[in-house]
């Protein structure tokens, strides 16, 4: 079988304009005013063992929390985070291959599982009923144009574009591994993204993200329709090396623009010569860009400090952020709470480490976030 088998600007009547998916006509983009008020914070442990977090919201406001590198596991909470339910096996074995994507055209959800720690085969997951079964689909997932088919190992989770003329498509981040996770290879490593226009059974590969050694990363879509681009850095030659990537894409996900530097956004520990997966998601408010970033923020020679980082203008300026535990915390990854859903108002982050070690999910919300200090990059703007 050979490799390959295997912006539009949207008009806005106001701020306050809903829209839309095809499940039960839900709305995914409300109102800001939820995520404020009084500032919250609660964190529990939600596994004690493995490693690589992902988390997704899906279209009933269930919080999936997924887990896994010999089996890959997913706890549910149906109270907004209250409580969580026992741990449910995806694939065992199996390793966590960048997670979860909510599609919210039909409300299922894909799981990406990898058989060991790539390069590996990949097999896809499919829940149809909010998390609670998963059954292995045909997937096919083409060659990039340089021949790779991706891997997704532990970029965060994939998305639904909800704007524009590729509306319902699913959109996540991927990579290209090279021959295998050495510092010889890593010259080779690139991200991309993968995207899908039939519902997740076939996926084409982007072109690569604008700069090699890349690998890890997120995806946001903007209210106008264009897809924000978040990247670790995997080769310790590239410039300021412990400090993200950013890019933009125009069509849908197919190609790469405008990339550069985030110097005000740590990529791990900074005695390191490389980066470590971060969280992203862009708040569910129509017509505003309210980004939220998490990763390590410490000059220490380890993993400690997992903090979050706010930007709302579309990942231009990034001016607040807040430590959320002060200890060893690694990989991470977040997502948002859907209106009308008991998720309503709340971000939640799933990270490694914390109290007691394994992994655990804080949800806040971003009146919480905005209590916290200034980066000196911009301003917060007037929020209600």
């Amino acid at each position: 079988m050979k490799k390959s088998t295997f912006i539009f600007i949207a008009t806005f009547v106001a701020l306050a304009t809903i829209a839309e998916s095809s499940h039960g006509e839900r709305p995914v983009e409300g109102e800001l005013k939820p995520f404020l008020g009084a500032p919250r914070m609660e964190m529990k442990q939600v596994f004690q063992e493995q490693r690589f977090p992902n988390i997704v919201v899906t279209m009933d406001g269930t919080i999936l929390a997924s887990f896994g590198s010999s089996e890959v596991m997913v706890r549910r909470s149906t109270d907004g985070g209250a409580t969580w339910g026992p741990s449910i096996s995806i694939a065992k074995p199996g390793f966590q291959g960048g997670g979860m994507t909510v599609d919210e055209t039909n409300g299922d959800i894909l799981a990406f599982v990898e058989e060991k720690h790539p390069p590996a085969p990949l097999a896809v997951y499919r829940s149809s009923d909010d998390g609670k079964t998963w059954t292995r689909q045909e997937t096919t997932i083409h060659a990039d144009k340089n021949g790779h088919v991706p891997s997704m190992h532990m970029n965060d989770h994939g998305i639904t574009l909800r704007h524009g003329k590729h509306k319902g498509r699913l959109v996540r981040p991927s990579r290209h591994y090279g021959k295998v996770n050495s510092r010889e290879e890593w010259p080779n490593h690139y991200t991309n993204a993968i995207y899908s226009d039939d519902g997740g059974k076939t996926w084409h590969a982007s072109d690569p993200f604008p700069e090699n050694g890349t690998g890890e990363a997120a995806v946001a879509e903007l209210s106008d329709g264009r897809i924000y681009y978040n990247s670790r850095v995997h080769w310790q030659e590239r410039p300021r090396n412990t400090r993200r990537r950013s890019a933009i894409s125009h069509d849908g996900g197919k190609t790469w623009q405008d990339w550069k530097i985030v110097d005000v956004l740590p990529d791990g520990h900074q005695h390191r010569s490389y980066g470590c997966m971060g969280g992203l998601v862009r708040l569910p408010v129509a017509g505003q860009d309210v980004l939220i970033y998490s990763n390590l923020d410490t000059p220490a020679a380890k993993r400690e400090r997992i903090s979050l980082w706010a930007s709302f203008d579309g990942g231009k300026t990034w001016p607040v952020k807040r430590l959320v535990f002060d200890g060893t915390s690694a990989y991470s990854s977040l997502d948002a709470g859907r209106p009308g859903t008991p998720s309503e108002g709340l971000i939640y982050l799933h990270f490694e480490g914390g109290p007691g070690g394994g992994s655990q999910v804080a949800r806040f919300n971003l009146a919480w976030l905005l209590d916290g200090e200034s980066t000196e990059d911009g301003e917060i703007p007037q929020l209600d």
